[in-house]
């Protein structure tokens, strides 16, 4: 084997490529002739190994391919077959990477009685008689003799900080950024002690969707202890109110009547056997005097003309 590996020059490979009918035959008597397609290629393996490509035609397995590898354990050795395998295409759907049970668990997933147990060497915690960069977390460790064997790492602490930062109840949250106000004003917000109390607290306010979880100090609601709403009558009212018994009253201006209209006049009849016969003007048209009150003027005609003139000559 070390011989050929040393004195290859690259006929030991053409050889395994061409070996297409004697790996079509392992397929086909592994798999059946409705069950293989054509030759699509070949992998070479090592120096004396290569496989051979088929398209499957298997129901359910569409873009997979039987791999035939073959090998040649010596120049005046004959081609020997290896194995024959289903391996998945580039075109192949495939199950997802395996991933442990341990990475699986998500957050919401633990149930009553449910146990999930830390890693060993867990980089959120720290041992107790450690350092862990919190004053406040080794105060309560020496003050109780080193009574938690673990406590929050800096690591741990960053971890949770930018996981509530970013959670349901940070500030970029649709409640959050509906709000009037923040949390860090809030009368109902309690700091958490340590490092952590720059940025997070607890709600109390069970009014609040947030009662009892830690919240961001730029996390707020509407139920704000600073908020202010103005009270006002469901009714709409005018801007602009009348009272009535302050108005004072003025007569409305009297109409003037109307004049009567005037009468005619009555025309005074004279006996024309008596009187001499006077001539008329062609055309007479005299204006009387109209009263102010009077709607229309008055036009006598020729004839009444001529009947004054007649009266007038007698006098």
């Amino acid at each position: 084997m070390t011989l050929l590996l040393t004195l290859d020059d690259g006929s030991i490979q053409r050889k395994l490529a061409e070996a297409v009918d004697l790996a079509r035959a392992a397929v086909l008597e592994d798999a059946g002739a409705e069950q293989v397609g054509a030759h699509v290629g070949v992998d070479r393996e090592d120096a004396v190994s290569a496989s051979h490509l088929f398209e499957a035609t298997v129901t359910g397995y569409r873009g997979w391919r039987w791999s035939v590898t073959v090998a040649l354990a010596g120049e005046d050795e004959p081609i020997t077959v290896s194995e024959v395998v289903l391996i998945p295409g580039p075109d192949a759907r495939v199950a997802p990477a395996w991933v442990p049970w341990d990475r699986r668990v998500q957050a919401g997933d633990l149930g009553v009685g449910d146990i999930f147990p830390v890693e060993k060497d867990d980089p959120r915690l720290a041992p107790a008689y450690l350092e862990s960069d919190d004053p406040a977390v080794e105060a309560v460790a020496k003050e109780i003799g080193l009574g938690r064997v673990h406590v929050l790492s800096r690591h741990g602490r960053l971890d949770a900080a930018a996981r509530w930062h970013s959670g349901e109840f940070g500030p970029r949250s649709d409640m959050a950024r509906s709000a009037p106000d923040v949390c860090g004003s809030c009368g109902f917000f309690v700091p958490l002690a340590g490092s952590l109390s720059a940025a997070f607290g607890a709600c109390t306010n069970d009014i609040s969707p947030a009662d009892g979880h830690v919240v961001d100090v730029e996390y707020g609601c509407g139920a704000h202890s600073e908020i202010e709403v103005e009270v006002t009558s469901s009714v709409p009212v005018a801007e602009l109110v009348y009272d009535d018994s302050l108005m004072d009253f003025e007569p409305a201006p009297e109409t003037p009547a109307e004049a009567p209209e005037p009468e005619p006049a009555e025309a005074t009849v004279v006996d024309e056997s008596e009187a001499p016969v006077a001539e008329a003007p062609e055309t007479a048209e005299v204006q009387p005097e109209v009263e102010p009150e009077a709607a229309e003027p008055v036009v006598e005609t020729a004839d009444e003309a001529q009947v004054e003139a007649e009266s007038a000559s007698e006098h």
